[in-house]
């Protein structure tokens, strides 16, 4: 009998040895999922790769406070300019794939892509999009007592004066720059691009009449805007911006075709957990749409507005063959 026993203890103990190793698997495999239905169980950040106070970093601030209380827990955003966004592209890309560090990439990031020699990351294979955030669409201006009135009569006057119109824009590279090298190309008008270090010197010289055009966006230009000091010929989006609707949009305007939108998304590194960037990108999506998330948008000269990761994807695909084809034809020299 006492043979028996010790023969059925041995089993059990067999059993439970063996039964050890099953355990700890269904529990590795059961914890990931778990972890990624409650999340997030802690702070996120959001890396903005610009200094605060800028009108993308607004926009990340107004996103990150819905998405707080939507999500409840704390999305924090850790501005990290430099480098041409590369500083933070980086440590965006080296973050642990959890879904506690999100990148703001966009525009920016399909520019550097040709603008660079070479990058530490590859915005399109270390990265994985969850939804488009915001997009801000350029405003070609002139000073109020200009003769020029219309995308018509800017035009005109270059082709009447070859090489004598100038068009302002800040420094080479930026959207803005490309922007008008990209308008110059299709309205088939010789004109001089002349780039400013800033914003604020550019209004400047707009205002003094140094320079007949300049292109630039409603947050660096809303002051004279709304006072009457310029006067906005055009906008360059897909159609009329809802904060200044009586402006035809360039293409509107006679040349068709012609679209530049700035843009910024979300994206979180590549092997982040498919449920994690569905809850990121249902999140994003559903905050976006609140009346006064819209409303503060509106008064920043942009337009809040998400989208599914492969629509953000293939736009920044878009975006990177675009603005390869303007740098090349402009001539442009990549940095290293």
């Amino acid at each position: 009998m006492s043979g028996m026993i010790r023969i059925v203890a041995k089993t059990a103990r067999i059993c439970f040895a063996g039964a050890i190793p099953a355990l700890v698997l269904a529990i590795g495999l059961v914890t990931p999922t778990h972890a990624q239905q409650n999340y997030p169980n802690r702070s996120v950040a959001i890396i903005v790769p610009y200094a605060a106070g800028g009108i993308a970093d607004a926009g990340m601030r107004i996103l990150a406070d819905k998405l707080t209380a939507e999500l409840r827990h704390p999305f924090v955003v850790e501005n990290r300019p430099g480098a041409g966004g590369i500083v933070a592209a980086k440590a965006g890309a080296s973050a642990a794939p959890d879904g506690y560090t999100l990148l703001m990439t966009g525009n920016n990031n399909a520019i550097s892509a040709s603008l660079f020699r070479a990058l530490p990351y590859n915005i399109l294979t270390d990265f994985a999009s969850t939804s488009t955030t915001s997009f801000f669409d350029l405003l070609i201006v002139t000073r109020a007592d200009s003769p020029l009135k219309s995308i018509a009569d800017l035009i005109k006057a270059a082709k009447a004066n070859p090489g004598r119109l100038n068009i302002a824009t800040i420094n080479p590279g930026s959207t803005q720059n490309l922007a008008a090298e990209l308008f110059r190309s299709a309205a088939g008008i010789n004109a001089a691009i002349v780039p400013f270090r800033t914003s604020p010197d550019m209004a400047t010289a707009v205002l003094r009449g140094d320079v007949d055009v300049a292109f630039e966006f409603y947050a660096a230009m809303h002051g004279p805007i709304d006072d009457g000091r310029v006067r906005t010929l055009a906008s360059t989006g897909p159609q009329r911006t809802a904060y200044l609707p009586d402006i035809p949009t360039v293409a509107e305007s006679g040349i068709q075709g012609y679209e530049v939108t700035s843009w910024n998304g979300i994206s979180v590194p590549a092997a982040t957990p498919n449920e994690v960037v569905q809850i990121l990108t249902r999140a994003i999506n559903q905050v976006l749409g609140a009346p006064d998330v819209q409303g503060k948008a509106r008064t920043l000269g942009m337009e809040m507005r998400g989208s599914t990761p492969e629509a953000m994807t293939q736009r920044m695909q878009n975006d990177i063959a675009k603005w390869a084809a303007v740098i090349e034809k402009a001539g442009i020299p990549k940095h290293d």
